[in-house]
């Protein structure tokens, strides 16, 4: 049985929060927050919300407007941390990571440098212990992209590069995935 996925408003919703009470040091958008969630759901063990929520706002927890706005937030979390769990669990053809989609030259292009971002914000908050060297050089394939900074796409850009490393960021997060829950 499969849990639904955030509906559209449900994303918007999230969208927002983290737009308002978010700074430079935390989470800024649905796709970090979609890459954080995929690796806390990916780990070797359950991390607790004490540790993952004040990670999401760079360690402080926002001054809310409202408990209800708080709660909210929390909840469409969890939601969507449950349902990356079943999908990577039992449908992991289905998983698609929410990477952002910009153009380039005239062209589609997609980014995944903010999912990224959040996926390896949560490794260290599940303070993941070190991989076998296979599985080392698909976490390696997250680490890299974020590291890159394509805020601003140079002219010269190798699309065919780009596309090749985007491309192998799914496969990976399934690889580390089935990798620790057949450890748990």
């Amino acid at each position: 049985m499969s849990i639904a996925s955030l509906t559209a408003s449900e994303l918007a919703f999230i969208d927002d929060t983290l737009l308002k009470y978010g700074d430079d040091h935390s989470v800024l958008n649905m796709s970090e927050l979609d890459g954080f969630c995929t690796a806390l759901v990916s780990g070797p063990a359950q991390v607790d919300i004490s540790e993952w929520f004040p990670a999401i706002w760079g360690g402080q927890t926002p001054q809310w407007e409202t408990p209800e706005e708080c709660h909210q937030f929390i909840d469409l979390c969890i939601k969507h941390l449950n349902a990356l769990a079943s999908q990577l669990a039992t449908a992991p053809n289905s998983f698609s990571a929410r990477f952002d989609q910009t153009e380039h030259n005239g062209q589609p292009l997609t980014l995944a440098e903010e999912w990224c971002f959040g996926y390896v914000r949560a490794v260290a908050v599940s303070n993941w212990p070190q991989l076998p060297e296979g599985l080392a050089l698909q976490l390696q394939k997250i680490t890299d992209c974020a590291e890159q900074d394509n805020f601003e796409l140079p002219v010269d850009l190798d699309v065919v590069l780009h596309r090749q490393r985007v491309a192998a960021i799914e496969p990976a997060a399934q690889a580390l995935h089935d990798y620790w829950a057949n450890l748990r």
